[in-house]
Order: C-alpha cells, then sequence, then structure tokens
C-alpha cells in the first residue's frame, strides 16, 4: 500500500518526538534566589537570567527574600514554590531562611530537585548541617570541616578540620581553568584549560564532601595571595534524589561584571541549570570559548 508523503513526514516527527530523551526539548523552569548578598546581586540576577533565557531551553522566575533585618511578619510571606520549578538557582547568602522554608528547599532537593549553587551562595547558611552536606564544600573557617584539594599531580587531598587554611582568596585576577572530568556534560568538549576573565580565586573551602563529585579547578598562584593549590572550582554532590551543583566563580562588587561575563562562567551556568534537572546537556560549546591562553566575553559573542 503506498501511503502519501504527508503521511511519512508525520510519522517521522512522531518518532523523533517519541525517541527524545526524558524532557530534553521542553523549557526547563528556573527560579533564581536572591535579596541579600555580599556581592551586588541587583547586579547579577537580572544578567544571569537573561543568558538563560537566550538559550531558549529555560523560563526563569526570580524570588527575592526580605531586605537584612526585616520583621517576623515580612519574612513569613516569602515561601517560594520551589515544588513548581525543574532547578532553583541560588544567589543567595545573608540572613537564615525561616525554618518551613529550609524544610520545604530539604525536601525539594531530596525529591529529585536540582539546586545550581553561584560564588558567595555557597557562602551562607554556616552551622545549616544539612545545607552543609548539600554543597560539599563552602567559606567557612579552617576549624569547621575537612580541607579538600587537588596536588600537583592531579591527587585529591583531604585534611581534617584544623589542619592548613580556611576559605578565603588572593587578589582579583583572570585565570585558568581546568577541567578535571572530561565526560561530563557540563564540562564535554571543553578545552582541558581555559581562561576566566577576572574573578576572586577560593580557596580554603570547607566541608563533609561526601560523595563530592570535583569537575574543575583552577591554581591558586601565591603569587597572588594564594595557597600554591589546586583548589575546586566547580563541582557536584548527590543529595537523596536531588542534585547540587556549585561554581564559585561569579564575583560582582560593582556594576563591573566581567566574572559572569565570562563565557567560560556563562557556559557552565547554562549547562549546569539543565544538567541538575534532566541529567543530560542539549546546549553546544559557543564556537568561540575561551582559549588556554585568552579570556572571551559574552558581549563578543
Amino acid at each position: 500500500m503506498n501511503f502519501p508523503g504527508r503521511f511519512w513526514f508525520a510519522l517521522s516527527v512522531a518518532v523523533v518526538l517519541v525517541t527524545l530523551p526524558g524532557r530534553a526539548a521542553e523549557r526547563l523552569k528556573v527560579l533564581i534566589l536572591d535579596g541579600q548578598n555580599n556581592h551586588n546581586y541587583k547586579a547579577m540576577t537580572p544578567f544571569m537570567k537573561s543568558e538563560l533565557e537566550k538559550t531558549g531551553r529555560f523560563a526563569v522566575d526570580l524570588s527575592s527574600t526580605p531586605p537584612a533585618k526585616s520583621p517576623p511578619a515580612q519574612w513569613a510571606t516569602w515561601r517560594p514554590a520551589f515544588e513548581n520549578y525543574d532547578t532553583v538557582m541560588s544567589n543567595y547568602n545573608g540572613e537564615a531562611w525561616p525554618e518551613e522554608v529550609q524544610q520545604a528547599f530539604l525536601q525539594y532537593v531530596s525529591k529529585g530537585g536540582g539546586v545550581v549553587i553561584i560564588h558567595a551562595a555557597n557562602n551562607a547558611f554556616p552551622g545549616w548541617s544539612e545545607y552543609d552536606r548539600m554543597i560539599g564544600l563552602g567559606w567557612r573557617p579552617a576549624v569547621y570541616s575537612d580541607r579538600v584539594f587537588l596536588d600537583d599531580e592531579g591527587r585529591l587531598v583531604r585534611l581534617p578540620a584544623g589542619q592548613d587554611v580556611g576559605a578565603g582568596h588572593g587578589s582579583q585576577h583572570a585565570f585558568q581553568i581546568r577541567v578535571r572530568a572530561t565526560a561530563h556534560p557540563v564540562m564535554k568538549d571543553m578545552p582541558l584549560k581555559w581562561m576566566h576573565a577576572q574573578d576572586e580565586l577560593y580557596h580554603g573551602q570547607r566541608g563533609p564532601a561526601e560523595s563530592f563529585n570535583l569537575l574543575a579547578t583552577a591554581y591558586s598562584d601565591p603569587k597572588t595571595g594564594g595557597t600554591g593549590k589546586h583548589e575546586p572550582m566547580v563541582w557536584w554532590v548527590p543529595y537523596g534524589l536531588g542534585k547540587v551543583f556549585t561554581t564559585v566563580m561569579g564575583h560582582v562588587s560593582g556594576e563591573s561584571i566581567p566574572a559572569l561575563q565570562c563565557l567560560g562562567f556563562v557556559t557552565v551556568m547554562n549547562r549546569a541549570c539543565e544538567w541538575v534537572a534532566t541529567g543530560i546537556v542539549t546546549q553546544s560549546l559557543p564556537a568561540n570559548f575561551p582559549t588556554e591562553t585568552e579570556v572571551r566575553l559574552v558581549t563578543s559573542r
């Protein structure tokens, strides 16, 4: 029996739709949290939201906490609906959330929600043990918990609380990112080494680092006030059924945002938001991605 051409076209479209993996084709819902931060989140959040939306892969909403020192009645009105989102991105570093919000957040992640932590959001909530477990490593003093870094041979070194330095950074500068997990979907096809724009190179991060998956590091040069170690820059940790992805790139103090405009940072952020939600990455590496010697900014795309 002969079928008209339009039948075969419709059938082929149907097959493609059926065989697409999971939610690969639909727009993912992302919620960005901010409202308090020791960084200029009012410059950060709009840029990150715009870059996510430019991919066509995400629909992005914002949820801002009350300002610091707000009365309990104002905090009582802030109840993000985490369960309505595929990914929650935290650009928050401030006062503790209400207990009800904390529990809702933990439940969201443990049931399979995806979280992306940006820069100072890993500084947040010292003393909240479940958050420490969730992020793996955070900006904490040396006595707080374990320290993790790579030695010159690429071996993971773990030091107990009290040994070596606590969290800090040297002077701001452009530095080289070294990919340590080339097969991971977020890092796939990236050069083994690429230049990141001027930023704070965090060192001495502390935490339980349970089921810790290190994706990229940067050498913390003593010439710029660093440790002489290869410090974690990008990693992820499973929490229940969920995934928590951290990048400590992304410092912004004033209106200038080169650390965010870095095409490497944007690519990591965009891919991470997709990966924590779906387990795959459909976004190709930008053609003008940073090289081993050259920083590339999104404004030059």
